[in-house]
This record gives structure tokens, sequence and C-alpha cells, in this order.
């Protein structure tokens, strides 16, 4: 019997982590699960089917009724896969960033969603990053970090990101949206955002990302990970 391998790595938006969790599959040769591209595709479902998101039992009907898949080749971006339709760009709109936390927030979604990503670790090794990977959906995760910057840091990535794919960024309005994202993960009632007692506290303000990946990599092959 094969046993699968899960990393996760945890923290608040803007601090690398699916930039990170993609680089250290590539190094470990594993898949890549990113969470919030999840939760971001039932939340394009949600908008447009113009569901109430204040409605739990509408959503998760919804989320009951979606099939969603993440297709991940080492080299490759993401495909974010819901029911058929690729949405990899649909779901990186600001819209939907400011909309997902009502998806996120619901119990029952996100029990939907956490079976979802349990199957998925189930059937392949893979190196996942949200907000509670490693205390809530893979509290028995083989590797846990906790990825954390400066907020201005973290602020000034997600701006370089927007602007690198042609986005107009109202600076001040973002640092605005990612202060309520860091309130709402901390505060949320269902699965909010902490770090693992277990897990490894990670500060990227001044380390490229080749340097969280290889500190990530020495601590994995120390406790007896080929990598």
């Amino acid at each position: 019997m094969t046993t699968t391998m899960v990393v996760t790595i945890d923290g608040p938006a803007g601090a690398g982590k699916s930039t990170v969790a993609k680089a250290l599959a590539r190094r470990l040769d594993v898949a890549f699960m990113d969470t919030g591209a999840m939760y971001r595709a039932l939340t394009v479902k949600a908008l447009r089917r113009k569901v109430n998101l204040e409605d739990e039992g509408a959503l998760i009907s919804l989320a009951h009724e979606t099939h969603i898949d993440l297709l991940y080749e080492p080299g490759r971006p993401l495909q974010v896969i819901l029911d058929g339709e690729d949405v990899s760009e649909a779901i990186r709109t600001q819209e939907v960033t400011n909309k997902t936390y009502f998806i996120a927030r619901t119990p029952g979604v996100r029990e939907v969603m956490v079976h979802w990503q349990r199957e998925m670790a189930g059937r392949r090794s893979l190196v996942g990053d949200g907000r509670d990977l490693g205390t809530v959906v893979f509290p028995q995760a083989a590797y846990k970090f906790y990825l954390d910057a400066d907020v201005k840091v973290r602020s000034q990535r997600r701006i370089d990101e927007l602007r690198a794919k042609g986005q107009a960024v109202d600076e001040m309005a973002l640092a605005r949206d990612l202060a309520e994202r860091d309130r709402q993960d901390f505060t949320r009632k269902v699965g909010p955002l902490k770090k693992a007692d277990d897990a490894i506290f990670v500060d990227s303000t001044g380390m490229s990302v080749d340097e969280v990946v290889e500190l990530m990599v020495q601590h994995i092959r120390s406790n007896g990970r080929r990598v």
C-alpha cells in the first residue's frame, strides 16, 4: 500500500503561499492543491447564478451540485475546472476576491470542500496552501508550515501580482481590502486562520521564494524525507 504525503502551508493573504507551494510541489515532484482557488471557483458560480451570498442553505445546495477539480502539471499554470469549464482567470477578479469570504465562512460549504480536499490527498501526495489546512483539513499532515510577512510587504506583493496581469490597482483600496480580509480570516467562526501548534513558522518578509522553498526543503529533508 502506498502512503501519500501531505505538506500544508497556511498563512494570511499576500504572504506568498501559492507561489511557494507551487515551487515546493515542483521541488518535491508532487501535486499542488490551491484550496483558495476552490472557494473562488464556487464563488464564481454563485455570482453567475446570482445566489444570495447571505443564504447559507442556498450556498450549501450549490456546493453539493458543483464539481471542482484542480489540474496541475509541474512547469504549467494551475487549471481550475468548474463543472468542466476552465475558470483559472475568472477566479482572480477583485469581485471574486472580495466575495469569497461569504463562501468560506459557511460551515456546510466548508464540509463539502474538506471532503473534496481529503479525497485528493488520498489519491496523491501534494503540497497544499490555505488558511486551515494544518489545523482542520489535514491535522495529521507530515509537514506543516505557517507562512507570514509584514503587512506592507504582503500588500505590495499583491499590487505587483495584479499589475503584472495588466490590471489597474488602487493601492489604498487594496491595502484596506487586505486588512479586512485579515480581520475576516482571523475571526470567522469556522476554520479561522491560525498557526497549527506543530507548524514551522516562516517569516518571508525579507526572503525570496527560492529561499523560502529551500528552508522548507531542508526541514523536510532533516525529518527523513528524500528530496
